[in-house]
């Protein structure tokens, strides 16, 4: 009978084991992410060319480089359309309300993860119920409130309606990070006599850092640009936040497209801003759970 040995055995893997062929190499992956680049800043460079060019010259040439650039709009845009008002008015509505958001959430979030108690999952099950169905259908509910408790039309209502709106979800995200801090750090904390709200400022806070940034720009981007509720519970023109300021100011200026791309542009920059500063913090965020 014939023995079959290693040696006599063919070293070259059955061709439907055989890996498959590599698409794409590096260049033409670097390719790919230059025109997916190109693709998504495009936009918005066309959006900041115009912002610095008048009316006239978009029509001549839609896509010219601005010769010379015209950044007198922004003053106008700023001082004589009121967009100073809209932009501090949103400033003080949303950074007020990221505020409470972020320190609500994580004291939320580690009191879910780390302490066992009656109707800790209901509650939690609440939260996680009010993100799948759409916060539209409670306008009609928040509206009413806010009307019966004198805060129509006021900043400091709307403000409170943005912490309900981003709070559940705030808890969600932070819940499941909090929830791998290894015990032994609270139990180490503990240990050398550390409080439940000690742990909670030197610890839960510091090491939660990633998540919590990526929180906080998420709902700074989503609260910065929300429309509906500002235009539904807002009258005041004095009152307005920048989503209404533009499109009254759309309004005013329907024929003068550089002004409108300023404006827009005055909208955006603060977006970009903030995505500078936690961009680095954000990735980290977003990639916590696929490391160990």
């Amino acid at each position: 009978m014939a023995v079959t040995t290693v040696l006599d055995r063919d070293p070259r893997p059955h061709p439907s084991q055989r890996p498959l062929p590599r698409l794409f190499g590096r260049g033409a992956l670097a390719l790919v992410l230059v025109a997916y680049t190109i693709y998504t800043l495009g936009p918005f460079l066309w959006l900041a060319t115009m912002s610095v060019r008048t009316t006239a010259e978009i029509s001549a040439d839609h896509y010219a480089w601005p010769r010379p650039f015209h950044w007198e709009q922004f003053r106008s845009a700023w001082v004589d359309s009121d967009f100073a008002t809209y932009f501090w008015n949103s400033a003080m509505v949303v950074v007020g309300a990221v505020a409470v958001v972020t320190l609500v959430g994580a004291a939320a979030a580690h009191a879910l993860a780390r302490y066992r108690f009656r109707g800790n999952r209901l509650i939690y099950s609440i939260l996680f119920s009010s993100i799948i169905f759409p916060p539209q259908i409670t306008l009609i509910s928040l509206y009413q409130i806010l009307v019966d408790y004198n805060l129509y039309n006021s900043l400091f209502g709307l403000s409170l309606v943005y912490v309900s709106l981003q709070l559940p979800l705030t808890v969600y995200l932070l819940e499941g990070f909090f929830a791998r801090i290894p015990q032994d750090l609270f139990d180490a904390a503990k240990m050398d006599g550390y409080g439940d709200l000690e742990i909670f400022w030197r610890i839960v806070l510091p090491v939660g850092m990633p998540a919590i940034a990526t929180t906080l720009i998420l709902n700074f981007i989503q609260l910065w640009n929300e429309f509906l509720f500002a235009v539904v519970l807002i009258t005041d023109p004095e009152k307005r936040t920048l989503p209404i300021g533009i499109r009254a100011f759309m309004g005013d200026h329907f024929q003068d497209i550089g002004m409108i791309a300023t404006g827009v542009m005055i909208s955006v920059i603060p977006v970009i801003v903030a995505y500078v500063f936690f961009s680095e913090k954000l990735i980290r965020g977003m990639t916590a759970g696929a490391i160990k």
